[in-house]
């Protein structure tokens, strides 16, 4: 069900603002989980899909099958977040992107677990 007024539920206008979304709206569309030893690896969660990136179906009737992004049309529709991102691509921006994102996680880990302190507990009890 439809809670906002202002966002439309129609089909026609949905499918224009994704296949039409400037390229900042897509790279959070075409994000993918990162596999668990890439996540350990780099401190990240997801990436967006690029070109050269290798990726595992985990999900649907291709369930299973590994390959690699090449940036053709074929027609089978897949999902990005039934992929997993097996093998990444690297150059100069995406390093920035994974630098960044792991110095992100770096301090909400350091900070973690110190909203509240014993004091603070306390004094809300009495």
């Amino acid at each position: 069900m439809k809670y906002n007024p202002r966002v439309t539920s129609s089909r026609r206008k949905n499918r224009k603002a994704h296949f039409t979304a400037p390229s900042s709206v897509r790279r959070v569309l075409m994000s993918a989980p990162v596999s668990s030893d890439l996540r350990s690896k780099y401190n990240v969660r997801s990436m967006p899909v690029r070109k050269d990136d290798e990726v595992q179906v985990v999900r649907g009737t291709y369930k299973g099958r590994e390959g690699k992004v090449n940036g053709s049309t074929v027609n089978v529709g897949i999902s990005p977040s039934k992929v997993v991102i097996t093998k990444l691509r690297l150059d100069k921006d995406r390093k920035s992107l994974l630098d960044r994102k792991a110095q992100g996680r770096a301090a909400a880990d350091k900070d973690k677990g110190t909203k509240f302190t014993a004091e603070d507990v306390m004094q809300s009890i009495d």
